[in-house]
């Protein structure tokens, strides 16, 4: 069994560890995974279908990038799998939402709100 130093260097000196990109490069990514996580707590309605389903793309196809790049980035597949998982639940509570009675109620409630705005004396909408 090596010792804890010995795989510590050779971790420090592989080609996928903290000296290259193909550590840094995952290790900023997580930044998406950990916004998706956050986004969580807010309501359903602010949710971009549109940039949604890019960052589902994006990470699709860097999911791909980390399996074919030589050596194999498992980190940057871990970091993107992740992404897609957390992602794709976000589309699905965007699409629930929008299904949903909610949604219009919603959308009667800002279209009330912009004709009240429009109505009012001396001010233009």
């Amino acid at each position: 069994m090596a010792s804890f130093s010995a795989r510590l260097l050779s971790f420090w000196n592989s080609p996928t560890g903290p000296k290259t990109t193909h550590f840094w490069g995952p290790v900023a990514n997580w930044g998406f995974v950990l916004a998706g996580l956050a986004d969580m707590r807010k309501d359903p309605e602010y949710i971009s279908p549109n940039m949604t389903g890019v960052m589902c793309i994006y990470s699709l196809l860097f999911m791909r990038f980390a399996w074919e790049v030589k050596p194999r980035n498992y980190l940057l597949l871990a970091c993107h799998a992740s992404n897609e998982t957390v992602q794709l639940y976000q589309l699905s509570r965007w699409y629930s939402w929008s299904s949903s009675s909610a949604a219009a109620k919603v959308a009667d409630v800002k279209r009330e709100e912009t004709l009240a705005a429009a109505a009012a004396p001396g001010k233009s909408p």
